[in-house]
């Protein structure tokens, strides 16, 4: 079995950007214009490790903490990955938790800046940014979401995520910037 590289996957970016804007067109988001971090998921210890040190190479990590219990890394980025319109600072990095149907990139993270405290204020206001999304939200179409409430032990700061994913592809949404999220811990 081959180990996914850091080359692969920069290689891929292109078509993971047109899938990744297909699926903000079909869920009505083009207001949302900042992409906070992009993250990927791969299958191997070995894998996530090689790849940590290639991206810390490229940048700093920001965050290493334990998460539903597997170790995540964020790294901010010295030069930020342009994918389409949108310039993400940084990189989420998740040591695997279970096998994955694929590696590589798996999903962005937009910012709605607003002051949602928990699911249902997030829910209500991405309603009122797009309605085409009550129709995902009543299961009318192959989109499926998930609302959830990740943290770490250390987080201070509430940042409900809604995630619509379609085939491979995914997008969370969510209030605050993971930068934001990271000082916040730090102040613990």
């Amino acid at each position: 079995m081959t180990m996914l590289s850091y080359s692969q996957l920069m290689a891929s970016l292109a078509n993971f950007a047109t899938e990744i804007q297909a699926l903000i067109d079909e869920l009505g988001l083009q207001l949302l214009t900042e992409a906070d971090h992009i993250a990927l998921r791969v299958n191997s210890n070995e894998t996530a490790e090689a790849l940590s040190q290639a991206f810390a190479e490229q940048g700093t990590v920001i965050s290493n903490n334990i998460i539903n219990g597997r170790p995540i890394l964020i790294i901010a980025l010295n030069t930020p990955i342009q994918l389409g319109a949108f310039e993400i600072a940084c990189v989420e990095l998740p040591f695997p938790s279970k096998p994955y149907p694929q590696e590589g990139w798996e999903h962005i993270e937009l910012v709605l800046p607003q002051a949602a405290q928990n699911c249902e204020q997030l829910t209500a206001q991405l309603l009122q940014l797009s309605p085409k999304l009550h129709n995902v939200f009543a299961d009318q179409t192959e989109i499926k979401f998930k609302a959830s409430s990740p943290s770490s032990a250390a987080e201070r700061l509430a940042n409900p995520t809604i995630a619509f994913k379609k085939g491979d592809v995914c997008i969370k949404v969510h209030p605050h910037r993971i930068e934001t999220i990271i000082a916040s811990e730090q102040q613990g």
